[in-house]
């Protein structure tokens, strides 16, 4: 039997209750306690319950309100609650059946038909509390976002950080409380020689039409090298694509990246779909901190980094759906990994030394899966001609646990 519902969600909109659904006027009518943001808490009038008002960080106010449970509860929200919203996070608590919701229109629909965007084509990103980072892999020129931001000064802080990147000429749409009587719409044409705004008002969203000559970050594994900093350990485009591929990254995924140098095979996998997990497993503590900056920049910021030299730290980490071995290749490191991970595991292993390739023939013959050979040239000047320089080959072996 489910739970009974005690705490709902009531989306508001900038005009408080103005507007608002029966039912949304009745769960707030009917509630022993009114919970919300000051801001929120200000849009509604007097009722005969108390009100709690949530802190900040969010996270803290997820306590005293698990506290109310079996009272009836109504929870102030911006819009829809489960769009970027606050009930994303709550119901992660509670038990399915313990709330129901009332959504109001959404900033990101409302920001939509201001703009006349259509919203199934635009991408949207709460950015309250998120690096602009988060941007990063979309950006290029003829993309669409709506970006909802924490207050004026971070707009400014936006456009700074966008022309940092390259994309200086993006038009930027200041979208101000919207759906309220403090409504208001303003556009510039660039980014950095435009937005001279000082008085945004709180809360804000902001549409870009990106435009630049920054680097774009390509929507298929194997990115450019150059995207990465490294100090030459580094998985090279073509093998990275090629690894990638084998590892086959699926949404909700978790990988493993041992040995993980720049980190380029984590920040792929995390890039290949947003609900994806990595956990980079490196020692070099001047690798770790730079592999963790690659992230960073790329918008892969979930990255889990663990300093340690595997198999040490493994037993901590959740279960990997995958696991990639770039460094640290041996028949203990192996060994550790057959008696550690799930059935269905997928393994993908790159050896360039004799040894290690040895290593991985053996553990073909034993285990099964695919052994693959990988040599490439590339042209390069020889005198006045060209000619073609090869590469070490890498030997890459893939199996299913």
């Amino acid at each position: 039997m489910s739970a009974r519902p005690w705490l709902t969600f009531v989306g508001l909109g900038e005009d408080g209750v103005r507007g608002l659904p029966k039912a949304s006027l009745d769960a707030l009518a009917a509630a022993e306690v009114i919970a919300g943001a000051p801001r929120h808490l200000a849009l509604v009038p007097e009722f005969a319950a108390e009100r709690l008002v949530w802190p900040v960080p969010f996270v803290d106010g997820i306590p005293a309100l698990l506290r109310l449970r079996g009272r009836q509860v109504a929870m102030l929200v911006s819009g829809d609650p489960f769009w970027h919203g606050a009930g994303t996070v709550l119901s992660r608590h509670l038990a399915l059946g313990e709330w129901h919701a009332l959504p109001a229109p959404s900033t990101f629909s409302l920001a939509a038909a201001a703009l006349g965007w259509a919203v199934e084509t635009t991408l949207c990103l709460g950015l309250h509390a998120a690096p602009f980072a988060r941007l990063r892999p979309s950006l290029a020129p003829g993309v669409r976002a709506l970006v909802l931001v924490r207050d004026g000064e971070a707009v400014g802080k936006l456009a700074e950080w966008l022309t940092v990147e390259g994309f200086g000429s993006t038009q930027m749409h200041v979208l101000e409380a919207l759906g309220g009587p403090r409504q208001r719409q303003r556009q510039r044409l660039a980014v950095a020689d435009a937005l001279d705004f000082t008085d945004i008002a709180h809360p804000v969203a902001v549409g870009l039409e990106v435009a630049g000559e920054g680097a774009t970050v390509p929507l298929v594994s194997g990115r450019p090298d150059t995207l990465f900093a490294h100090d030459g350990q580094l998985t090279k485009r073509p093998v990275r694509a090629l690894t990638l591929s084998a590892l086959a990254p699926r949404p909700f995924e978790r990988l493993w990246d041992i040995g993980a140098g720049a980190g380029s095979i984590a920040i792929e996998w995390l890039l290949a779909h947003a609900s994806t997990e990595a956990d980079a497993i490196e020692a070099n503590p001047t690798r770790a901190a730079r592999l963790q900056a690659n992230a960073q920049r790329l918008g892969a910021d979930r990255l889990h980094l663990v300093q340690a030299r595997a198999p040490e730290g493994l037993d901590a980490l959740a279960r990997p759906d995958a696991v990639f071995i770039g460094g640290g290749l041996s028949e203990t490191l192996l060994t550790r990994l057959w008696a550690l991970l799930p059935a269905g595991c997928r393994i993908v292993a790159n050896a360039v030394t004799l040894e290690a390739e040895a290593l991985l023939a053996q553990w073909h013959q034993s285990e099964g899966g695919n052994l693959l050979r990988i040599e490439l040239a590339e042209a390069q000047p020889l005198g006045s001609r060209r000619g073609w320089q090869a590469r070490y080959p890498v030997v890459q072996w893939s199996v299913t646990r």
